[in-house]
């Protein structure tokens, strides 16, 4: 496991199920590819100048309520989701613009989603914290702390139960590590070998609470190993190593059926939300952080291997800021919902009920 900090770990106990079959893609190894190494960078920058815009457009109005930014986090996100096949499951946080765009949620719809516009992947009901998208597999989008758990504990079970070959993700702060929810269900996850992928994205706080004043024990993935699941601690600030965690844990799953957990040791370079002033953290600690950008890690990397240059990496920034230049337009440019429609969605018709049970 290419990770900073292996943890001891204990297997779940074997239980009686149907053989699962295996697929090829989660296996450990990595694409070696120059241009995949590209294409995680233009990920990790999709996401970080949407972020940047986002805080541009908020400041002017143009978006409203409360914005949580996942500037700094991007290798996990973008590490995770490339590994993940488009049938797995994707459940997120309320932090989750990035894990959006980086699951192939298109720019446009996420932005007409934050500007509460029609058009947007939830009709712009949801607004920056309730992203979803069904065709794609992603469940949210969920504005409580660890609310998103017992979603993808479900999800992973119905697959468990009908032999489906799939695996669900879950994204959780180090916060929820806090809630009953977090050991409730993994907790059942090892007991019922439910092919379920916990992603902790310990940024160190929750909120404005550091981990430290709240944990008596920080390590939280020899914590999450005490429930007999196989877990690691991952550099969250590598976007190869979140990718390599990953795989191998992917491939693990598919093996065995059985539930893994990857705490990526990360970090927000931003206020845990667009009202926090930020007055907790001291701001050399940011300054140290930011040494390990992840974009200017693996943009080191490439030009140390030659792969990338300074007119390489402005064809990328040019692109994304065509790509979100578009995005912003549309969304503005994209009509709210009609007065007339806001009870719908709320009740299914007669007609969706029986779709829904047959």
């Amino acid at each position: 496991m290419n990770s900073t900090a292996d943890t001891t770990t204990t297997s779940a106990p074997a239980a009686p199920r149907p053989t699962r079959r295996r697929r090829p893609r989660t296996g450990g190894s990595l694409p070696d590819a120059e241009g995949h190494r590209r294409d995680l960078l233009r990920q990790m920058l999709r996401i970080r100048r949407f972020e940047e815009r986002c805080v541009e457009l908020y400041s002017a109005t143009k978006i409203r309520g409360f914005m949580h930014l996942y500037i700094g986090e991007e290798a996990v996100a973008v590490g995770v989701l490339a590994s993940l096949a488009e049938d797995d499951a994707v459940v997120s946080t309320y932090r989750e613009h990035g894990h959006a765009l980086a699951r192939g949620i298109s720019m446009e719809a996420v932005m007409a989603e934050m500007f509460g516009r029609v058009t947007g992947c939830s009709r712009g009901r949801g607004g920056s914290m309730h992203i979803f998208d069904a065709g794609r597999r992603f469940y949210g989008g969920n504005a409580i702390v660890g609310g998103g758990l017992p979603l993808a504990l479900g999800l992973a079970l119905s697959d468990r139960m009908l032999d489906r070959d799939r695996v669900t993700a879950c994204f959780f702060g180090d916060g929820a590590f806090a809630e009953g929810e977090f050991h409730e269900c993994i907790n059942l996850a090892a007991l019922w070998r439910a092919p379920l992928l916990l992603v902790c994205e310990n940024n160190r706080y929750a909120m404005g609470t550091p981990l430290a004043t709240t944990h008596a024990r920080t390590d939280l993935a020899a914590r999450a190993a005490s429930y007999g699941v196989e877990a690691h601690a991952v550099d969250g600030m590598d976007v190869e190593a979140v990718e390599q965690a990953t795989r191998e844990a992917l491939a693990a799953i598919h093996a065995d059926g059985a539930p893994r957990f990857l705490e990526m040791l990360t970090y927000r370079f931003r206020a845990h939300s667009m009202y926090d002033p930020d007055r907790y953290r001291d701001k050399a600690e940011i300054q140290r952080w930011r040494r390990r950008d992840p974009l200017s890690l693996l943009d080191k990397r490439m030009r140390d291997g030659g792969e990338l240059d300074d007119a390489g990496l402005a064809a990328l920034q040019e692109a994304v800021d065509r790509e979100i230049a578009e995005a912003v337009d549309a969304a503005d440019a994209a009509p709210y919902e009609p007065v007339e429609d806001l009870a719908r969605y709320v009740l299914a018709t007669p007609d969706e009920a029986r779709g829904l049970t047959s």
